[in-house]
């Protein structure tokens, strides 16, 4: 069956502010030492498995342009412009019924276009895995990841019984405090819900159609209208009206047939800035320097700069980020609550720093 790919793109990625802007969201950036954007790696790693053609990203209708320039090996056709943003339900509906009217079924990869694998082999034998399992009947399948410490800060996944690569899910959690954490790793059997999905487009948009009915009526006539002169009229008519949902509550939570793989890949979601330490080299001082920076008796400090020099002394467990117009200085401790200080330019009118 024809393997394909819908790459959410349409976040604000407003942890990683102010690199990271309404203009220029995260999955834009490059927060590697290879130069790289976000997502052209997550395109990239799928080349083994799918092909460029059948490669499709939904975005925000104002990041058109970033995605023609970043990925010009997709298809201008594959990139599914979101006139407003409605969560994952109505984007995933989106993509699957444009996809339908080119092929009359075939297996569906979602992935985020904001998250880091560390070993690629893995992670494309993992989804082949999972595709195996989708093929069959009516299995939505998600990829959960492997958890090693008891983070707060994600959804699990609740596995029960082994159903041959994959395991049935039982439930899925909210985001648990400490002690439920370490007790769900203790367990040995949660994942941490990574939003990777995997299934038939026939399954995903029948339980679309059970569960979600008004969201697959307005996918079935945006797909309808796709590569018509009434395309855009549709999309705006239809997509507008959707209620913002996630597909985990609209779908995942209430359908059956669902199941897991586990994955054990290098997985890092990057949320916020704390991460550019864990995925790039550090000096002997548990530094990451990028750009013209000099640092004397500095340890544990992220500095990424710009156009000016900038000096870090005797610093600790602080993250530096310098743009043309903002300059951060954050707590590593504090790095969750730079959505604060977005919120506070909002209020003062200062959105052209947003």
């Amino acid at each position: 069956m024809k393997i394909t790919a819908v790459i959410m793109a349409g976040g604000r990625g407003e942890r990683f502010w102010p690199k990271s802007r309404n203009s220029c969201p995260k999955q834009f950036l490059s927060l590697t030492s290879d130069r790289e954007t976000m997502i052209q790696k997550t395109v990239k790693r799928l080349r083994p498995l799918v092909e460029a053609e059948d490669i499709y990203i939904v975005t925000n209708a104002a990041y058109r342009s970033l995605v023609k320039d970043q990925l010009p090996d997709v298809p201008e056709e594959n990139i599914l412009a979101e006139p407003c943003a409605r969560n994952t339900a109505p984007c995933i509906a989106f993509a699957a019924a444009v996809i339908g009217r080119k092929y009359d079924d075939a297996v569906m990869l979602v992935l985020p276009s904001d998250h880091l694998i560390g070993y690629e082999n893995i992670y494309v034998k993992t989804l082949k895995k999972a595709v195996s399992v989708a093929e069959q009947g009516k299995n939505l399948v998600t990829i959960g990841i492997t958890p090693t410490y008891p983070e707060t800060g994600y959804g699990y996944i609740n596995f029960g019984d082994e159903a041959g690569d994959a395991y049935k899910v039982e439930r899925f959690v909210e985001k648990p405090d400490l002690p439920t954490a370490k007790q769900y790793l203790a367990s040995g059997k949660y994942l941490w819900n990574s939003g990777m999905f995997v299934w038939k487009i026939s399954s995903v948009m029948e339980n679309l159609k059970e569960f979600m009915p008004d969201i697959y009526e307005g996918a079935l006539r945006i797909g309808e209208s796709f590569g018509t002169d009434s395309f855009e009229e549709t999309l705006v008519k239809e997509f507008t009206a959707f209620t913002s949902e996630s597909i985990d509550f609209g779908i995942m939570e209430k359908a059956s047939d669902i199941y897991t793989i586990p994955g054990s890949f290098g997985w890092d979601d990057v949320g916020s800035w704390l991460a550019v330490e864990r995925i790039n080299e550090t000096d002997d001082d548990k530094n990451y320097i990028d750009g013209d920076v000099i640092t004397v008796d500095s340890k544990r400090t992220t500095v990424c700069g710009g156009k000016r020099l900038i000096a870090a002394i005797g610093t600790r467990d602080i993250v530096i980020v310098d743009t043309d117009d903002v300059l951060l200085v954050c707590s590593k401790n504090s790095t969750q609550d730079v959505k604060k200080a977005i919120a506070q330019l909002k209020e003062q009118g200062r959105t052209e720093l947003v």
